[in-house]
């Protein structure tokens, strides 16, 4: 392969491994390999999702600040399962500046030997692409320069913020973890837990953010809690 003037393209791993996924590329980069590209694919996730494999699209973006010379294919066919999604998440793809996309097409998608779902007719394909969207990198106007500057520098003051706040959510659960190590209580509570995420979840729905996310941020921030109680734990057994 080394040399090869062939084209190598390089689908994400199946978990959710950024450095996996770098790794590739440089070893084939080294291989002298001209034709690279990357294939995002989605990955691999116990949780139930709408998605048979979610996108973590950061994660893509991530890999494309490495490499932005390296072509970046989206596939909504895998991420999706599902015939109905194509669209949006193609142009989602679009909008985060992919080179390209790879959906699955077939005439009588139903009766496809295998990913039937998440097949489309070449007519729908077709209809697809006509009603694809390609945004501008940028614009030169004053009035839209001025405007997304403005919108910009409001999400870096609430980005700030909520760093902040979960700064001083983590203090608190050093409070806690204290607690729990004078009274020899475990970390975990189990039915706090789930009532919080209940909770949350409803809230999150209440501001427009999807059940998914909102799954994901919380079980971040629980882990992170737990690391910190855990911490103070571990440390009052080392000194004994």
């Amino acid at each position: 392969m080394e040399g090869t003037d062939k084209i190598v393209l390089i689908k994400n791993p199946v978990n959710p491994d950024l450095s996996l996924w770098l790794g590739a590329v440089e070893r084939l980069s080294k291989a002298n390999i001209k034709k690279l590209g990357v294939i995002h694919r989605g990955f691999s996730t116990y949780e139930k999702t709408n998605y048979r494999n979610i996108p973590e699209w950061q994660m893509a973006i991530e890999l494309q600040t490495k490499f932005p010379d390296l072509p970046l294919i989206n596939d909504p066919s895998h991420i999706s399962g599902n015939r109905e999604m194509i669209f949006d998440i193609s142009q989602t793809a679009l909008d985060l500046n992919f080179d390209g996309l790879m959906i699955e097409t077939h005439h009588d998608p139903d009766n496809a030997w295998s990913d039937a779902a998440q097949q489309v007719t070449p007519k729908r394909l077709v209809q697809i692409m006509e009603d694809l969207k390609i945004r501008k990198e940028t614009d030169e106007e004053a009035e839209y320069n001025q405007k997304i500057s403005n919108l910009r520098a409001q999400i870096d003051i609430i980005d700030n913020q909520l760093i902040d706040t979960l700064g001083k959510r983590m203090k608190v659960s050093d409070g806690i973890g204290e607690l729990k190590r004078q009274r020899n209580v475990a970390v975990l509570q189990t039915n706090r837990w789930n009532a919080i995420l209940g909770k949350m979840i409803l809230e999150g729905e209440s501001k427009g953010l999807s059940e998914e996310f909102v799954l994901r941020m919380f079980k971040a921030i629980h882990q992170e809690s737990i690391n910190h109680q855990e911490k103070i734990i571990n440390a009052e057994a080392l000194r004994k």
